[in-house]
């Protein structure tokens, strides 16, 4: 017997896709439903009340709506704040987003590494503990944009985004004190990977930007290293809890990742 319960992503935004991208290549059949909250979208810019509030009554609705095996905030700023309450609420397994600290870390040769996320990431006292526990002989610079992420959702829409605009993203952190030696940068926001390349055409030098979502594939591909699956890959949903984006383009990235089918919760 195959069990068709789903994996269940979840984000503010298409930032959460980063996330699915490398579980679905450890993972090819797995069932996937995605939920984007974009009626509250962004959440970078909301405050700890508001998403603390909000997500885990989104996603105890989502869960009695797909009957998921396992959730996955796919989110940095949700993980940061809510993920403690979220798994109180829910009886099954849920996989947070950490930011690369411990990785970028391991990586840098000039021991200066800066940490690329959402406002409400940025400044959250989890960054502290791991920049502390990971990160404790490095010079580690911080920068939340908002801009960042609305650049990777225009860019998901197939919208033209101008180099200047992620140049001026990266400058803030380069031109920070001591951004003259940063080698590794962490990217603390899911919107980020979808857009690295750009960051990585517009960088003065050789940056290494780092993510956790090869790990988070690999964590969630151990959570259910004993559990069966489909036996072909199965059409994946995306769930809007707003208006759905109707252009092609849009549409048609959906598709890339496995998403053939749209609905609004």
């Amino acid at each position: 017997m195959t069990d068709p319960r789903p994996l269940l992503f979840f984000d503010s935004g298409v930032g959460g896709l980063s996330v699915l991208a490398p579980t679905r290549a450890i993972l090819p059949h797995a069932p996937i439903v995605y939920a984007a909250d974009n009626a509250f979208f962004p959440y970078g810019v909301k405050s700890e009340e508001e998403i603390a509030g909000r997500v885990p009554v989104l996603l105890g609705r989502l869960t009695e709506r797909y009957r998921p095996r396992l959730v996955v905030i796919a989110c940095n700023t949700a993980s940061t704040i809510a993920l403690g309450p979220v798994r109180a609420a829910l009886d099954i397994p849920v996989v947070g987003t950490v930011p690369a600290i411990r990785p970028a870390a391991l990586a840098s040769q000039s021991r200066v590494i800066g940490v690329l996320g959402t406002d409400a990431t940025v400044r959250q006292p989890y960054v502290d503990r791991l920049a502390a526990e990971h990160a404790a002989d490095c010079t580690v610079l911080r920068h939340g944009s908002a801009a960042l992420v609305a650049l990777a959702e225009a860019d998901l829409r197939g919208e033209d985004t101008p180099d200047a605009a992620y140049a001026a993203v990266l400058a803030g952190l380069l031109d920070q004190p001591g951004g003259d030696r940063m080698d590794s940068v962490v990217l603390a926001c899911t919107h980020f990977p979808l857009v690295a390349d750009r960051l990585v055409a517009v960088a003065p030098r050789p940056l290494s930007f780092v993510d956790g979502g090869p790990g988070i594939a690999r964590r969630v591909a151990w959570l259910t290293r004993d559990q069966s699956w489909p036996t072909a890959p199965v059409p994946g949903i995306a769930v809007f809890t707003g208006p759905i984006d109707p252009t092609p383009a849009f549409l048609e990235h959906l598709a890339g990742f496995g998403l053939d089918r749209t609905a609004r919760l």
